[in-house]
């Protein structure tokens, strides 16, 4: 079953700020939410998918590579996406949209049940971003590159724990083992209850003895990757390729992060992009364009020759069909588009001047002061 639109899943335009899109998400999580709707087995279905909409659509570099390649942009497995482990990490994540768990619970009273703390939720690592140059024949065709990048990933040592052994993690004393603290305070409204992380662990609900000598309690270590990025036929500038997971690693057990990558197109010495299409400037004589001539040019698929018509004009163009880029998710090529552009000599010989001051004396060569037409525009 094809995913739904996540606009239309929110119930907006593509033109929503991020306000409209927090207002609406919070909408339909309340009236979605499975605590409200015990008996309805399509409510938790239709709570995930506004979360999931709404996890892409408040992320701004997400929702550019969905504006720009739709699901796929967002999940290059080619799988649906899915930010969270379960329905318990969407229950945090709508949790921390109304400030705290208090909120959360106290809105349906049996919230705080279902937190957890970030040693079990764990902690989504970083995305790294790089830049891409592409020359325009990569741009045409596609490409494969090969890159290598610093990144942190779980230390083998400890297996991403941050502890020299077991028995050197510890429950923490002062949340007892939950990650979060809780403050009680009463105001004319009632209890208000906030919830937060508990700063002697960092929300772990575990400290640690002796740390791990290689990670030195972080649970990662720097690591080089070299890594294959596929890049489509047809992109543009400031696109995003994204390889889901080769970013950095997540602490306390949480997932990788995403490398994205982003397109810089090379400015090409000869060739001109336009859309899909590629503009050539071909300098040509007078010679050329009034008894016609063959030119051998480069293209983006090598030497190709081009005719020049006997009575061409200047700034004419000669269309290679199919010789331009390949446009991105499909088959056809745009054009290769030859402008014709005159060149006048600065400096000519005496011999030179004589020759075209003869000829400008001919029928079909005239100067207003030599030979004016005998009809024309103004004197039809």
């Amino acid at each position: 079953m094809a995913e739904r639109d996540y606009y239309e899943v929110l119930g907006l335009s593509k033109s929503a700020s991020q306000e409209e899109i927090k207002s609406a998400y919070r909408k339909l999580a309340m009236q979605y939410h499975p605590d409200r709707n015990p008996d309805d087995p399509s409510a938790e279905e239709k709570f995930k998918e506004a979360s999931v909409a709404y996890d892409v659509l408040s992320d701004s570099n997400k929702r550019q590579r969905y504006d720009q390649f739709g699901h796929a942009g967002v999940n290059s497995s080619g799988g649906g996406y899915n930010p969270f482990g379960d329905i318990n990490d969407i229950f945090s994540h709508f949790s921390d949209l109304f400030g705290g768990g208090g909120g959360f619970g106290d809105i349906f009273g049996s919230g705080g049940g279902r937190r957890r703390s970030r040693r079990s939720v764990g902690e989504r690592g970083s995305d790294i971003k790089i830049k891409m140059p592409l020359t325009i024949e990569e741009v045409a065709f596609g490409t494969t590159k090969t890159i290598k990048i610093k990144r942190l990933v779980v230390c083998k040592t400890c297996n991403g724990t941050g502890a020299k052994s077991a028995s050197d993690k510890i429950k923490c004393s002062n949340c007892n083992g939950t990650g979060e603290v809780r403050q009680v305070t009463r105001s004319m409204f009632g209890q208000i209850v906030n919830v937060g992380i508990c700063q002697s662990c960092g929300g772990t609900g575990e400290v640690i003895k002796n740390k791990c000598a290689d990670c030195k309690g972080d649970g990662r270590v720097p690591f080089e990757d070299t890594l294959y990025i596929k890049i489509p036929a047809g992109v543009n500038n400031d696109n995003y390729i994204s390889s889901q997971s080769k970013g950095n690693a997540g602490r306390f057990g949480g997932p990788s992060g995403d490398l994205l990558v982003v397109i810089i197109e090379l400015q090409h010495e000869k060739f001109k992009r336009m859309g899909d299409n590629v503009l050539y400037s071909l300098e040509v004589s007078f010679p050329d364009l009034a008894i016609g001539s063959v030119f051998e040019i480069d293209t983006l698929d090598g030497k190709e020759k081009v005719v020049v018509p006997s009575g061409s004009q200047p700034n004419d163009s000669i269309k290679l069909s199919g010789k331009g880029i390949q446009g991105l998710n499909t088959n056809r090529r745009g054009d290769f588009i030859v402008l014709l552009n005159l060149v006048i000599p600065k400096k000519i010989s005496n011999k030179e001047a004589e020759l075209i001051t003869e000829l400008s004396k001919q029928p079909n060569f005239f100067s207003p002061s030599v030979a004016p037409p005998k009809k024309g525009f103004f004197n039809k």
